[in-house]
């Protein structure tokens, strides 16, 4: 099947329920392409390159109206033009998120777990910390316990110290050692991280993408704007997924687990497209100076390297 044809059928898709949408994929196109190009654009760029996705004008517009609300984007006018950027609250989180979307391999797992007690939070912020951790992939265990399979503590440091609850949270380090309570784990990772819905969503996404990323292997010459259409489209969805999956370790984890997979075609869907797909940014997208300039050097890191 034609590049083109998969592409029109993955756009037709975005056809329905297009207003619940905008505001996401707003925020997937900036932190994918806008913000590694200088994290500035002219709205009627940004309305031009979603456009096909089934938005029109004044969905956009009014997605973007609501994100300047909830402090996602900030706006700067010069003439008759507005242009928009990611917040300092948006790049902590887009920071957080870019760790997992474009990690460059699986790192071993020690054994190790972080769990976290919030004894001296606030009910009004504990729901938030809650959210701010599942999002982060920590399970609740047992009521009022969350616990993540990962001893690294960058993203969890930096969420406690943007909420200021630095010093109102218990953290522990755990590590398991008998087989039994090894087996027992993995039974309560199915409860506390909803794995089979997770998976059911990993499959449906491979179901889609599959095919796409065969008929862009094929292709000898790849239209600029189609790889950027596939790029956006391809980042979002992964992310999307990524929100709810807490990217847990192989140990624990059912038997050919669906995230591997998906984790290795965007990573080389996304390399097959990347370089045409900056090259549609800096010739169709327009900022305050000009055009959008080069993609920064953290760009070329993702997924390992990608080429220059």
């Amino acid at each position: 099947m034609a590049v083109v044809k998969l592409i029109d059928e993955f756009l037709a898709d975005y056809s329905e329920n297009t207003q619940v949408r905008a505001g996401s994929l707003i925020i997937s196109l900036f932190g994918d392409s806008i913000y590694q190009h200088g994290n500035s654009i002219w709205l009627g760029s940004l309305i031009e390159s979603l456009e096909p996705f089934g938005l029109n004008a004044r969905q956009i517009r009014t997605a973007v109206f609501r994100l300047v609300q909830e402090d996602w984007l900030v706006s700067e006018q010069s003439g008759r033009r507005s242009y928009y950027s990611f917040t300092d609250f948006s790049i902590r989180h887009y920071e957080k998120a870019a760790r997992r979307i474009y990690a460059s391999q699986e790192e071993d797992w020690d054994g190790k777990w972080t769990v976290v007690i919030p004894t001296f939070v606030s009910n009004e912020k504990r729901d938030q910390l809650r959210k701010e951790l599942l999002w982060l992939g920590y399970g609740a265990i047992t009521p009022g316990v969350l616990a993540h399979p990962s001893g690294t503590r960058q993203s969890l440091d930096e969420t406690l110290q943007e909420m200021g609850i630095t010093n109102d949270v218990v953290i522990l380090k755990a590590e398991t050692e008998e087989l039994a309570s090894r087996a027992c784990l993995k039974k309560l990772t199915h409860t506390s991280w909803k794995l089979d819905e997770i998976a059911k969503r990993y499959e449906q996404f491979l179901e889609k993408f599959r095919a796409l990323s065969m008929a862009v292997k094929r292709r000898k010459q790849l239209d600029v704007r189609d790889c950027f259409l596939i790029r956006t489209l391809l980042i979002h969805e992964y992310r999307r997924i990524l929100l709810n999956d807490a990217d847990l370790p192989g140990e624990l984890l059912p038997v050919n687990w669906p995230g591997k997979t998906s984790f290795e075609l965007t990573a080389n869907l996304y390399k097959l497209v990347h370089r045409q797909a900056i090259d549609y940014i800096k010739s169709n997208m327009v900022t305050i100076d000009g055009p959008l300039p080069g993609a920064n050097k953290k760009h070329y890191s993702r997924f390992g390297g990608l080429e220059l």
